[in-house]
């Protein structure tokens, strides 16, 4: 066989078991930061397929660095097929995006041979996650509540709540105003937060005295549903 052949042979070889190895691991390593991120999660039910996404990057990227190696020619070809790929995602919470970058990265590690630091890794940023998560880092004790407030429409409403809001709230916002009821009244929508809770019937009850005893609705403001 000439010289160049045994030689591209040579690069195209790669070891079964070794590999077999990698993708093992970095499976293994998918299921921790899928198990990690379910444990953290704090907004009611997660997306199954998020789940999924995160057990199969991690030995996707592994597999991906086994096949690429050293050879230049494969890397390019692998990033044009990538390159015609088109995802289709909304934005994803910071986290969520921070959870798929560790699973790339994990499976990177793997994926270059460096199967005892990547499980190391893992190991250590998994709980670092939960530790986080036990004891609420960052959260600011304020919660951001949604306010409708229905209006006369003779009523003007431009600082017809201000004493009301400086006295109950710390933060307050108008986001929309709308008609309701064909014309005749006005639906006022503020997001808001409120100084203590425990105040929040005295707070209605001052809205309903000012706006005629119409429907006011007070609610968590909704959180936004993340796709992967």
């Amino acid at each position: 066989m000439p010289d160049f052949l045994t030689e591209i042979s040579s690069q195209t070889e790669i070891n079964f078991l070794g590999s077999l190895t990698t993708v093992i691991t970095a499976f293994a390593l998918g299921i921790l930061v899928s198990l990690t991120y379910m444990k953290t999660y704090s907004k009611g039910q997660h997306s199954k397929n998020f789940m999924l996404a995160l057990v199969m990057v991690p030995s996707i990227i592994a597999i991906i660095i086994l096949l690429v190696g050293s050879n230049i020619a494969r890397a390019f070809s692998l990033a044009g097929a990538f390159s015609i790929i088109r995802f289709r995602s909304t934005p994803g919470d910071p986290k969520d995006i921070a959870y798929v970058f560790f699973a790339m990265a994990a499976g990177l590690a793997c994926g270059t041979g460096l199967l005892s630091y990547a499980i190391m890794f893992t190991i250590l940023l998994c709980l670092f996650m939960v530790i986080l998560c036990k004891i609420n880092f960052g959260n600011n004790n304020e919660s951001l509540k949604i306010l409708k407030i229905v209006i006369p429409e003779d009523l003007d409403y431009h600082g017809i709540f201000d004493d009301i809001f400086d006295r109950y709230t710390t933060n307050i916002e108008l986001i929309t105003v709308k008609t309701t009821n064909l014309g005749t009244l006005y639906e006022l929508v503020y997001e808001i937060v409120i100084k203590d809770s425990s105040n929040e019937k005295k707070f209605i009850d001052a809205l309903r005295c000012r706006n005629g005893n119409l429907n006011i609705s007070l609610s968590m403001k909704p959180e936004t549903k993340d796709k992967f």
